[in-house]
């Protein structure tokens, strides 16, 4: 199974269009999964979804899906990291009102060259990196930590340690 999501708040009809066209062209839409949100104006013909999941139903479709297509949210990219799971990106864009800005095209180019996660910046490349993934020569990538690195805490660490002291007054 391959899950598709967008997310929890905001559809993301681009992107679902996209992976519908391609599950009609290539006759996959079987293998595909979607959670589109309830407000999404653009219905799948090639393939399954449903508006809203469960968190233990959407756990689940996550961990059982060969990869997972999503916007570049955070929590999909770190869920897909810890598990281990390919994952490919397609960010929703400010300028084309799918967002409030392009924090997720600055996301994409911070993450894109993480292993295990492919980021598209348009829908002519989401559809060649779905086919290169789908047909599974692609690693999960690497697992991510259950916690900070040492170097980061110690850092976040200084930094409110400072901040206490000048507020006090030193």
């Amino acid at each position: 199974m391959i899950f598709l999501t967008v997310g929890t708040h905001e559809p993301f009809d681009r992107l679902v269009r996209c992976v519908d066209d391609w599950c009609g062209a290539r006759g996959v839409g079987t293998r595909v999964f979607g959670q589109i949100t309830k407000n999404a104006q653009y219905n799948p013909r090639n393939f399954e979804a449903v508006s809203t999941l469960e968190p233990d139903d959407y756990s689940e479709r996550f961990r059982m899906a060969e990869f997972v297509i999503s916007h570049a949210g955070m929590g999909s990219i770190i869920m897909a990291q810890s598990m281990k799971k390919p994952i490919v990106l397609l960010p929703r864009r400010g300028h084309l009102r799918e967002t409030r800005n392009d924090h997720q095209f600055a996301t994409v180019k911070r993450f894109g060259s993480r292993a295990g996660v492919f980021a598209a910046q348009e829908e002519t490349e989401l559809t060649e990196l779905l086919d290169r993934v789908s047909k599974g020569d692609v690693s999960g990538g690497e697992e991510v930590p259950a916690f900070a690195d040492v170097q980061l805490i110690d850092v976040v660490k200084d930094f409110i340690h400072a901040g206490g002291r000048k507020s006090q007054g030193d």
